[in-house]
């Protein structure tokens, strides 16, 4: 197969960031995507619907000329978050989830939940209406290995919250182990889990083998090889639990290579050529369109889009820069450290 049409796909975990950061990196998304969950973790977080309301102001005064795109709002759950704000922004159609962070566990998450029931009458309410909850599945116990931090948010965590509140819909995002992977598989409802791009192509040697290559760190931190063939199972699979969010998260260069380096990985520009090639490895070149179109919008009760893309693999690789520029500063495009041969046509 040299060429493949697909429905357009959605990222259903993106960070945008905010300011001349947005400006520079918004363009790659909104080229290949029709829609994105959008993160709220900026500083200070977006808390409110009018918070919401104002960012994504921004994002679409920012968004190019002749590029169709819906950013999907979500708001930074906090010990003090209203449940009325919460109703209010979802019936107004602004509001498409809640995201969970558990306190530092990642970029711009201070500000998350320590002690979950303080949180609980916000689920609770969105159990009654219906809105999603997405989570950084990690807990942040400084004695629980980085490695093991997402089974222990399962067991400790997520598990306890689903069997309290059994309505409420999560998703679990940026699975990196065949734990997270199984228990998905085995939860009868109301759970699904994204997966990005880079978990499904590196695994903790990328980071730490030959030296310490801080352009592959992420959080969740990719895991051994046997995780990452799980996803790879999962994601090529078809199964309707899983989906598409890139968790592309971008960082200046200094910010990244520096004695405390930040993380994430900015995978928005050649996202699609990198699925292309693993589903194509995976001879699952069929399910690509379930996995980037199909099994996200699904999840969230809306349509399909109905525009389509062509990916068409290329005799020479495709000629993807090493960094952007944005007036932010540099920022480096994840390398999958093989030739990209499939492009957007």
């Amino acid at each position: 197969m040299t060429s493949l049409t697909i429905r357009r796909p959605d990222d259903w975990h993106l960070h945008l960031r905010d300011g001349a950061m947005l400006e520079g990196v918004l363009p790659y998304t909104s080229a290949h995507f029709a829609r994105a969950i959008i993160m709220p973790n900026l500083v200070p977080p977006v808390v409110t619907t009018a918070d919401a309301r104002a960012y994504r102001e921004r994002i679409m005064a920012a968004l190019p000329a002749g590029h169709a795109f819906r950013p999907l709002m979500t708001l930074y759950l906090t010990e003090g978050t209203s449940p009325d704000d919460v109703e209010d922004g979802a019936k107004s159609g602004l509001i498409t989830a809640v995201k969970l962070y558990p306190a530092g566990a990642t970029t711009n998450s201070q500000s998350g939940v320590r002690n979950f029931d303080n949180a609980m009458p916000v689920l609770e309410r969105m159990a009654k209406i219906g809105l999603p909850l997405c989570v950084h599945g990690e807990v942040t116990s400084p004695e629980v290995d980085i490695f093991d931090r997402e089974a222990a948010f399962i067991e400790a965590v997520l598990d306890p919250i689903r069997r309290r509140l059994p309505e409420l819909r999560i998703t679990m995002e940026h699975v990196t182990t065949s734990d997270g992977v199984d228990y998905i598989k085995q939860s009868k409802a109301n759970l699904a889990g994204t997966i990005t791009t880079h978990h499904l192509i590196i695994n903790r040697n990328a980071i730490l083998a030959g030296g310490i290559r801080p352009h592959y760190y992420c959080l969740p931190v990719a895991k051994r090889e046997s995780h990452r063939q799980a996803l790879r199972t999962a994601a090529t699979s078809g199964n309707p639990r899983f989906f598409l969010g890139t968790d592309s998260a971008p960082h200046v260069d200094p910010l990244k290579e520096c004695a405390c380096g930040c993380a994430g990985c900015f995978t928005s520009i050649n996202t699609l050529s990198c699925l292309a090639h693993v589903f194509e490895q995976d001879e699952a070149l069929g399910k690509l369109e379930a996995f980037a179109s199909l099994n996200g919008p699904a999840w969230y009760g809306l349509a399909p889009n109905e525009e389509t893309i062509t990916l068409t693999k290329m005799d020479k690789p495709v000629d993807y820069p090493t960094r952007i520029d944005t007036g932010a500063g540099p920022v480096t495009v994840f390398d999958p450290m093989y030739p990209l041969h499939w492009a957007v046509a």
